[in-house]
């Protein structure tokens, strides 16, 4: 069968998988806020705003098993972690750092074009 696009298929598998990881909403949320330095879980889960404590869980293992986060565990009592970012996080950040910036500048446009789309579609 001949491809009708340029694009190899398994870079597009890996192209998908990656941004599964890094383009949802809470992923992109704790990338920035530990951009700022490690952070205690609840002190992250503070300043994200909004996310349950089994999503942050769930998100920030996602981000330790791809590398992006590294987990220490002081032998406190309570036990004590912080979660910071690795060299392949911090180089996640310029990314995500633009992607927030864009979001941030073009919000208006995006719901007025949403807007506009909805009242044609009535």
């Amino acid at each position: 069968m001949l491809l009708r696009h340029p694009h190899n298929t398994e870079d597009c598998r890996a192209v998908s998988e990656i941004l599964q990881r890094v383009g949802d909403k809470w992923t992109v949320l704790v990338v920035g806020k530990l951009g700022g330095g490690a952070m205690r879980f609840n002190e992250l889960r503070a300043a994200v705003g909004g996310i349950s404590q089994k999503m942050l869980t769930t998100t920030l293992r996602g981000l330790e098993r791809d590398g992006f986060v590294t987990r220490k565990v002081f032998p406190t009592i309570p036990p004590r972690v912080d979660y910071e970012l690795t060299e392949l996080g911090h180089e996640l950040l310029v990314p995500v750092g633009a992607l927030g910036e864009w979001a941030r500048k073009n919000t208006n446009r995006v719901r007025e074009a949403r807007a506009r789309f909805d009242g044609h579609q009535a």
